[in-house]
């Protein structure tokens, strides 16, 4: 087979509004499958969760809607939706939300006594929707524990090791580790 040439079996259809980052080929596992799960199909469908949950609408109870000012218009350009606007991500569908509910839901694999590695594992899933960057990279995740970054990809890979064990319904993680990024 060529090179650049994938199966059928790895190509995968990108879902809408999904980042071309997060619908390269994915190994099959988990739910749909034989196969047992393994560290990058975690990661492709935590970072998946991660993206679907920024991408929600920001809607509930504001103190904005309370208030009874206006928009003061300010230039004839204003006035016409000449302004720049944030570019909003697509609201995900059904399926997407339900996807990201259980991935999201893997994170309970991770002992409560091990909350750090959760709060990396969890901090570390939040993709941004449209531009495809992790919004906490291993050194603002490093500081903000107050670790060393290459001590906090361990533990990713520790926390991750975790949820293939839980999925494959083993007690403990492989003896193989993946590194990222």
């Amino acid at each position: 087979m060529h090179p650049t040439a994938t199966s059928p079996a790895m190509r995968i259809a990108p879902a809408a509004g999904s980042p071309s980052r997060l619908a390269r080929a994915m190994p099959l596992a988990a739910s749909g499958s034989d196969r047992p799960a393994d560290p990058e199909y975690v990661i492709y469908r935590l970072e998946e969760a991660g993206a679907a949950l920024l991408a929600l609408p920001h809607t509930g109870w504001t103190t904005k809607l309370r208030s009874g000012s206006l928009e003061i218009v300010r230039s004839a350009a204003e006035a016409y939706g000449w302004v720049e606007s944030r570019i909003r991500p697509p609201v995900p569908s059904a399926e997407r939300i339900t996807r990201m509910d259980e991935a999201m839901g893997w994170l309970q694999a991770i002992p409560e006594d091990r909350y750090v590695l959760r709060r990396i594992v969890g901090a570390r899933s939040l993709v941004h929707p449209i531009t495809e960057r992790h919004l906490f990279t291993w050194r603002r995740l490093g500081t903000a524990i107050g670790a060393d970054h290459k001590a906090v990809q361990r533990w990713h890979a520790e926390g991750i090791d975790l949820i293939v064990a839980a999925l494959n319904g083993r007690a403990g993680p492989p003896a193989r580790r993946v590194g990222r990024r």
